[in-house]
């Protein structure tokens, strides 16, 4: 068993409701790492527009408000909830009109800039478990351990739904393929950091395993880059 203090840095890319998040959560708790969702903080950026209202058009007025916003990740009991200029926002976020909102959002340039010069802040020490679309292929390129998860549109379509059940909220099984193809579409098409899997990446199509299976599967890799970092 190697010994997992040494510490590396792990990314985790993917399409939208694959999982992505709930495995670099367990995985970083099973390695006591720090578990960073980058998704979140783009979610945060198009929140504090849709509060605004500000036209993502005018890249003026974008970059002006990204003067203005502050995000920050906190414990709340047991879970790390996204904060934005001192506000809990975690399930502000997660709704359907932001979900619609985020990927024309982070397909700005001036957006991704600024948020990607604060991920790589945030691992600059490593420990770091970090999921996103771009944080294997443009955040921490040299990350010990890429992960691309993948899942089918029916699996993905049912984690949504579930998801948003489970904070309150509410969308047909329409609206809810439909923001996951849209954003499959543009995240994918974006001039700026488009999503793709890195060569070194290790792909996981979890759309027949359990929670606990794909983190067994992730963990298992993980040991071995670390062994394979202290040699």
């Amino acid at each position: 068993m190697p010994d997992i203090q040494q510490k590396i840095t792990i990314a985790i890319d993917g399409y939208s409701s694959c999982g992505k998040s709930t495995l670099a959560k367990d995985l970083a708790s099973r390695l006591d790492y720090i578990h960073i969702d980058s998704g979140a903080m783009y979610r945060a950026v198009a929140f504090y527009i849709l509060q605004h209202q500000i036209d993502i058009d005018d890249i003026t007025a974008v970059n002006a408000a990204l003067g203005q916003i502050d995000i920050s990740f906190q414990y709340v009991s047991t879970e790390v909830h996204t904060f934005l200029n001192g506000a809990d926002i975690e399930n502000d976020i997660r709704s359907i009109a932001v979900s619609n909102l985020v990927s024309p959002v982070a397909a700005i340039s001036t957006v991704r800039r600024a948020l990607v010069t604060q991920q790589r802040m945030m691992g600059r020490n490593k420990g770091i478990v970090m999921d996103g679309r771009d944080i294997g292929t443009v955040v921490f390129t040299n990350a010990e351990l890429k992960l691309f998860i993948t899942a089918s549109l029916e699996e993905r379509i049912k984690r949504r739904t579930l998801d948003l059940k489970s904070k309150g909220l509410e969308a047909t099984s329409e609206e809810i393929e439909r923001s996951i193809v849209d954003r499959d579409r543009i995240d994918s098409t974006r001039s700026d950091s488009p999503l793709r899997k890195a060569d070194d990446a290790v792909v996981i199509d979890n759309t027949q395993l359990s929670r606990e299976q794909q983190l067994e599967v992730a963990y298992h890799l993980a040991l071995i880059k670390i062994e394979q970092n202290i040699r």
